[in-house]
């Protein structure tokens, strides 16, 4: 199935691109903290949310992230909310195994992820706050899936676009997507533009405001 023309629009842009049209919006959407965990790809998809919480008495019968996985779509991307815990993982090499093999794009933790390098070998994109080889097991379960959250500050919902490359990650809200994305595109032109200008010699005074490069980033 080909991906959404928003989503293969979505993934020839960079998170700074996107960052920048949703500031010129007025739009919260850009994280900061969340990294690849290894020398990952550009990933770009719809989000199905997952929350976790601190563990209670009682053991869930299911492992999380379980249910996330089944709900997905191929090229949708896993949007963990576990409140930028480090201590413990919530994602490890079983999950991306799994994940892989539905045919997901990847996963963005506000948290820790552990197995990086069966990830790695996998070719399953993760991207998180940090690496740790402690278990989730006994320490948190998951709260809900496919519910809004709140992601590294910014409001997610399932559905909303998600882009993630070395810079960090960013959401878009899926009623805003259209225009952010149109938005982004154009100042990602402007730019190219800009530093072939550089290339032939011109300044980067001379091609900033040559292209109203401030102009573009105004608030509209």
């Amino acid at each position: 199935m080909a991906r959404e023309e928003i989503v293969e629009r979505l993934s020839k842009l960079d998170t700074c691109a996107v960052s920048d049209a949703l500031d010129s919006l007025s739009l919260k959407g850009a994280t900061w903290g969340v990294r690849p965990m290894w020398q990952c790809p550009r990933i770009a998809g719809r989000a199905v949310t997952m929350k976790i919480k601190p563990a209670g008495l009682e053991q869930p019968k299911q492992h999380l992230g379980t249910a996330p996985i089944e709900a997905a779509e191929p090229g949708d991307i896993i949007v963990i909310d576990n409140g930028g815990q480090l201590q413990f993982s919530c994602w490890g090499g079983l999950l991306a195994l799994s994940a892989k093999l539905k045919g997901l794009s990847g996963v963005v933790i506000d948290g820790a992820a552990r197995d990086i390098d069966e990830a790695r070998e996998l070719g399953f994109p993760v991207y998180a706050r940090g690496a740790v080889p402690m278990t989730a097991r006994g320490r948190v379960v998951q709260e809900s899936y496919n519910q809004e959250i709140q992601f590294a500050g910014v409001q997610c919902h399932p559905g909303d676009l998600v882009l993630a490359d070395s810079s960090g990650v960013v959401i878009v809200p899926r009623e805003k997507e259209a225009q952010v994305v149109s938005a982004a595109e154009a100042i990602y032109a402007k730019e190219q533009e800009m530093a072939a200008g550089i290339r032939k010699g011109y300044s980067g005074l001379e091609m900033l405001e040559k292209l109203g490069y401030e102009d573009m980033l105004k608030k509209k």
